[in-house]
């Protein structure tokens, strides 16, 4: 390496971050307190001003599909938000209403729906139970009077005399004849028959028959009795006709005589009702009770003694002497006697019977399954009609049935209770009751993931959730929100009856939430773990006996949460310092550079260096992607790995073709490798193995890269410095240790305090590069080097010997293919020709004469 130019450690201190930015430091000048006691209480909500702002759009709107997807990370304050917005709404102005199930005495299997003003519908099933009741006495008792008696046996005697004298008519009619009717016992019953008198004694007309057959009988005498006797029947059946038509009469008109007697009890009785709850729907409803109560007396009147009691089956329901009256109860499905406002349901188990209700199935004493209108059961959805019903979607929509119910019902605006089996072909209910009118809002709480699957699959989603309200996972950091978190630590204290948080206590909290957006510049909006985190400071600082909670507490729980999910990390660790994994923290190399990776188990995330290397030669083969050959890479990986390319061709190809083979890979990595925060290190790699430069081991790498060489920010980056980190402090700290990071990502740098105390005690270094070249020169103390106008690279410049090395392979790989082929034209020059074939030997005449003598010979003797 002739004509290198080594820069001096000092040349590369503007490549090294600021102490100042490697952690923000929350000013304690921004509380006014001493103590979270004396901090503001928390006022409104803290941030989520967009998802605010959607949310008061859907819940104000009125038309049709303007229900809410609350979309967001859990933990967001998604719930509390929504229990706030809707907790402060104006409810002013809506009365919510009643809904009860009657008996449809028309059409018994469609039970009719009423919707009730409130607190009508517990009053209207008290009525009629009172009315019932009532009725079950005062009926008995009206039917029972003296009066009443009097009248109805004389309507009966006055029915039965005109029965007798049609009876009395008749018999005069057959006796004038000279016949008789006689009474026949045919079996179990009498039958009344005409027989002709011969010597005044009814004969069978058999008899006759067998003695006019002997001439014992005149044969005219028996032809004529036949005439009369049909006649005589005749006259008999239209008797017998009338008599049952006085029968009937007789019937309607006691029933007549009952419901007279009966009806103005019970127009008295319902006219109470109707007095007492003014409504349309109830005057309705009473009118048809009215009606059916009078046409069916039956059920009131007393019940028989002498009837057998029916037989009680264990396990079976008791039959009570109130099933003959279940037609006149009334099944509230919505009491809203103490609802104030629009109702607001919170449904924390969204199945279908939750949501849209049921009916109901008991065994009979048969063992069939019956139900009747009193076994419905109304759901949420029905009870938040007029306001809110609060659920998760996810929740939802596993549940069998209830998407694509919810969707109708949306739509349609209705609901039809009927019952949900997952077996419904056992299903041998008829009924089904009347739709019912719904205006409901719904929101439902899902991440972003559901939203876009529902949005993109299902077009009724775009129709009935037409508001999106996104919670952000982090919120702007100014003055007043970090004001505002302490008021947050407030009302979490104040709320579980926790230890109150001192200056220091705050202070550490503010600046965790700001750590875990990965950014300075904003606060963390994920409440529910600030909340645990709150929590189980309180209980480090119980367990230490102090009055207050203070940051070195806050420090102690975010170890202890450490310690209870970093098992895996510290496998890793084990591996590293024990030698299975293989990472160089100190001296050179070329080909090989340490990058860094981020591990991630549920919520905990830490990172870990993986050593990367390259090995180039002469060829076509390009790069080639060791991962993605043996199938351990993902597509952002695969990316990373072509972007390389694209910076070589624009880089170094464009006065030669570049004719290398090369291989790229993360050693000792059986997992899969995905992301391009390592395809700046690949081409470190790759470039060093090029140029022969050897690159420092002690500074790892992260980054990504585009084709103009320009370093791009990643994510994870104080997990990926902290995971380095602790490698180099099991190994010991030099001083020559440290990570080489994209400038975009200083900005995000929070590091533990650890870290930035070996950064000021210069044990350990932070650098920042924006490009390709700052890298290389930070890396190998080797200045990188910039084409000049003749379209060369300095000499002895990082980029000059990379550009050499790329010229010598191109030309190495042209005259290796110009020797071949030379070669194969020199041999095809001295080839001998082809050997012609041996000529046939000319024999003498004598030869042969003599051959043939010698086979002549031998042929004799044979």
């Amino acid at each position: 390496m002739a004509g290198k130019s080594k820069q001096t450690s000092t040349d590369l201190k503007r490549y090294i971050v600021p102490l100042k930015e490697l952690r923000w430091k929350c000013p304690s000048e921004c509380f006014k307190f001493s103590t979270t006691q004396d901090a503001k209480p928390l006022d409104g909500i803290l941030g989520q001003k967009r998802a605010l702002e959607a949310i008061d759009i859907g819940l104000n709107m009125n038309s049709p599909g303007y229900n809410i997807f609350v979309a967001g990370h859990t933990g967001t304050g998604r719930n509390s938000t929504v229990k706030t917005v809707l907790s402060k709404m104006d409810k002013s102005g809506y009365e919510p209403k009643d809904i009860v199930c009657v008996n449809n005495f028309k059409e018994p299997s469609s039970p009719r729906i009423l919707k009730l003003p409130k607190s009508y519908g517990n009053a209207l099933k008290k009525e009629m139970k009172e009315l019932v009741s009532d009725l079950k006495k005062m009926i008995p008792s009206a039917l029972d009077a003296q009066d009443y008696k009097e009248k109805r046996d004389s309507i009966v005697e006055e029915y039965r005399e005109k029965q007798k004298e049609l009876f009395r008519r008749l018999e005069n009619t057959i006796r004038a004849e000279s016949f008789a009717m006689v009474q026949v016992q045919m079996g179990p019953f009498t039958r009344p028959m005409i027989l002709p008198l011969i010597e005044n004694q009814p004969v069978q007309f058999e008899q006759l028959e067998n003695l006019a057959a002997s001439g014992n009988f005149p044969s005219e005498t028996l032809n004529k009795l036949k005439e009369k006797h049909q006649t005589l029947r005749s006259t008999m059946e239209e008797t017998m006709k009338q008599v049952r038509i006085i029968e009937r009469e007789l019937r309607e008109t006691l029933s007549k005589l009952d419901q007279d007697r009966v009806e103005e009890i019970v127009v008295t009785l319902i006219s109470e009702i109707k007095s007492i709850l003014k409504c349309e729907p109830i005057e309705n409803y009473l009118n048809e009770v009215k009606s059916d109560i009078v046409q069916n007396l039956d059920r009131f009147k007393e019940k028989d003694e002498t009837s057998p009691p029916i037989p009680m089956i264990p396990g079976m329901p008791p039959q009570t002497e109130d099933d003959r009256f279940v037609d006149y109860e009334v099944n509230v499905l919505v009491d809203n006697t103490n609802t104030e406002g629009r109702p607001v349901i919170f449904e924390t188990t969204p199945n279908y019977k939750n949501l849209f209700g049921t009916i109901e199935k008991t065994i009979n004493r048969t063992g069939q399954w019956i139900t009747d209108f009193t076994k419905i059961r109304s759901g949420s959805i029905v009870k938040a009609d007029g306001g809110f019903l609060v659920f998760n979607l996810m929740d939802a929509i596993t549940e069998p049935g209830v998407w694509k119910t919810l969707k109708r019902s949306l739509k349609n605006r209705q609901l039809e209770i009927e019952s949900w089996d997952a077996f419904y072909f056992f299903q041998i209910s008829g009924m089904k009751p009347e739709p019912i009118d719904i205006n409901v809002k719904i929101i439902v709480f899902g991440e972003v993931y559901l939203y876009n699957l529902l949005y993109s699959l299902d077009e009724d989603f775009q129709k009935i959730f037409k508001i999106r309200a996104d919670f952000d996972s982090v919120m702007t950091k100014d003055e007043e929100m970090v004001r505002r978190y302490s008021s947050f630590i407030h009302k979490i204290v104040t709320d579980e009856n926790l230890m109150h948080f001192d200056r220091s206590g705050v202070i550490a909290l503010v600046e965790e939430g700001t750590r875990r957006t990965g950014t300075k510049n904003k606060l963390s909006a994920r409440f529910s773990q600030l909340a645990d985190l709150v929590r189980e400071a309180t209980y480090r600082a119980k367990k230490k006996k102090s009055k207050l909670v203070s940051a070195k507490h806050v420090q102690e729980a975010l170890d202890y949460q450490r310690l209870r999910n970093n098992l895996i990390e510290e496998k890793i660790q084990e591996a590293i310092e024990e030698g299975k994994i293989l990472i160089s923290a100190e001296g050179k190399s070329i080909g090989q550079v340490n990058g860094l990776a981020v591990y991630q188990v549920g919520e905990y995330a830490f990172g870990k260096p993986s050593r990367i290397t390259a090995q180039t030669s002469m060829g076509r083969a390009g790069i080639v992607n060791i991962e993605r050959e043996s199938k351990l890479s993902g597509k952002i990986h695969d990316k990373g790995v072509f972007i390389l390319s694209g910076y070589l061709r624009g880089r170094y190809a464009q006065d030669k073709p570049i004719s290398i083979s090369a291989s790229i890979t993360f050693e000792q990595n059986y997992g899969g490798v995905e992301g391009d925060s390592a395809s700046s290190t690949e081409l470190y790699t790759l470039l060093s193995d090029l140029a022969r430069v050897p690159l420092k081991q002690e500074i790892a790498v992260t980054g990504s890269v585009n084709q103009k060489g320009e370093i791009q920010p990643i994510g994870g980056v104080n997990e990926k410095i902290e995971g380095f980190f602790d490698v180099c402090k099991a190994k010991g700290l030099n001083g020559r240790q440290g990570v080489l990071i994209p400038v975009q990502n200083v900005m995000d740098l929070m590091l533990n305090e650890e870290v930035v105390d070996a950064c000021k005690k210069k044990q350990f270094t932070i650098y920042q590069v924006s490009t390709i070249d700052e890298g290389l020169e930070v890396l190998s103390d080797v200045p990188s080097g910039k084409r000049g106008k003749d379209g060369k690279f300095p000499e002895g410049t990082f980029n000059y010997l990379v550009d050499k090395r790329l010229y010598d392979l191109a030309i190495g790989f042209k005259d290796f293919g110009k020797e071949d082929n030379n070669n194969e034209g020199k041999q095809s020059k001295t080839k001998a020709k082809p050997e012609e074939p041996p000529k046939p030997e000319k024999k003498s005449v004598k030869k042969i004469q003599a051959a043939s003598r010698s086979k002549r010979r031998a042929a004799s003797k044979k």
